[in-house]
C-alpha cells in the first residue's frame, strides 16, 4: 500500500542518517577554553578591545617565573614529541629531535626567543627573556637564520627549515605554525605592557623594527591566526605551561577570535 511504502522510505533514510558519521570540530572552532572562562578568564568575558586587552593583562600577569636555565628542562616537557617521548619538535623545521641534543653546537637544538629578545633589550631577564609562551626548540642553525627579524612572508627556503622562508628583514614559518607563531607574538605584546621593569611590547605593521620593542607584520600575523587555529599540540603545550609551570595561559590559544577584538 502506498502509506506503508512511504513509512518504510522514511524508516530507510532516517538508518541512513544515523548511520552518518558527522565530522568532529576541527581545531580551533572548539578547545578546553570553556572549562576555564568562568573561573580563569572570566573577569575577561563580554569584553572587547582595549577592554579586554586590559582585563587578560591582569589574569596573564599572575605568573610563576621560570629561570634561564630551568627553561632547558621545561621544554623537554612542553615541546615533546608525542610519538617519542625521548624527542622533543623543532617550531620552524618541524622535526623530532633528541631531548638530550640541547646546546649550541651544529646539530643541536637551543631556545629560540619567538619575539626576538632585541626587540625590547629584554635579553634572557628572568621574565620575558624566559617566558614559555614564547620559547620554542629550533635547530642552532636555522635558530641563527632567523636571528631577529619580523615575521613577513616571501623570501628564500631555509635549508632544513621545514619549508621556513626568509628575506633580508623578515621570517616566514612553515605553513603549520604559522598561527602558533602569531599568538605567541600577541600573548607577549599582552602580557608586557611596560608597567614592570620591561619594555611595553607591541605589534606594528612594519619589518626591520631593529630595537624597538615593537615586531610585525601585524596584518600578516593576524592573517595566519585565522588561516592556522590551534592544535592539539599548541593546546598540550599550553596546559602543559599552565600546570606545570607559569601556571598562567595564552588566551589566544584558548579564543583565537580575540585577536581580531583587540587589533
Amino acid at each position: 500500500m502506498p502509506g506503508t511504502r512511504i513509512r518504510t522510505l522514511a524508516l530507510a533514510a532516517a538508518a541512513a542518517l544515523a548511520a552518518v558519521t558527522l565530522p568532529t570540530a576541527t581545531a580551533g572552532t572548539a578547545t578546553a577554553a570553556s572549562a576555564y572562562d568562568d573561573t580563569y578568564y572570566q573577569d575577561a568575558l563580554g569584553k572587547s578591545g582595549t577592554e579586554l586587552k586590559s582585563a587578560l593583562h591582569t589574569i596573564i600577569s599572575d605568573q610563576t617565573k621560570v629561570s634561564y636555565d630551568g627553561v632547558w628542562d621545561a621544554l623537554k616537557s612542553t615541546d615533546e614529541d608525542p610519538a617519542n617521548s625521548s624527542n622533543v619538535i623543532l617550531l620552524y623545521s618541524g622535526t623530532s629531535r633528541a631531548k638530550s641534543a640541547n646546546g649550541g653546537d651544529t646539530g643541536d637544538w637551543n631556545r629560540e626567543h619567538v619575539w626576538a629578545k632585541s626587540h625590547g633589550d629584554f635579553g634572557t631577564a628572568t621574565g620575558p627573556g624566559t617566558d614559555l609562551h614564547h620559547l620554542r626548540p629550533e635547530d642552532v642553525t636555522v635558530n641563527s637564520v632567523r636571528g631577529n627579524k619580523d615575521f613577513d612572508e616571501g623570501g628564500t627556503e631555509v635549508a632544513n627549515g621545514g619549508g621556513s622562508r626568509t628575506d633580508s628583514d623578515s621570517f616566514e614559518p612553515r605553513d603549520a605554525v604559522k598561527g602558533d607563531v602569531a599568538r605567541m607574538i600577541l600573548y607577549m605584546a599582552v602580557r608586557y605592557e611596560g608597567d614592570d621593569s620591561f619594555a611595553d611590547l607591541e605589534p606594528n605593521d612594519s619589518v626591520d623594527n631593529g630595537s624597538a620593542p615593537n615586531i610585525g607584520k601585524l596584518s600578516v600575523l593576524k592573517k595566519w591566526n585565522d588561516e592556522d587555529p590551534p592544535d592539539a599540540f599548541e593546546e598540550n603545550r599550553n596546559e602543559v605551561i599552565y600546570t606545570t609551570y607559569q601556571h598562567n595561559r595564552n588566551p589566544f590559544i584558548d579564543h583565537p577570535e580575540w585577536v581580531d577584538s583587540i587589533w
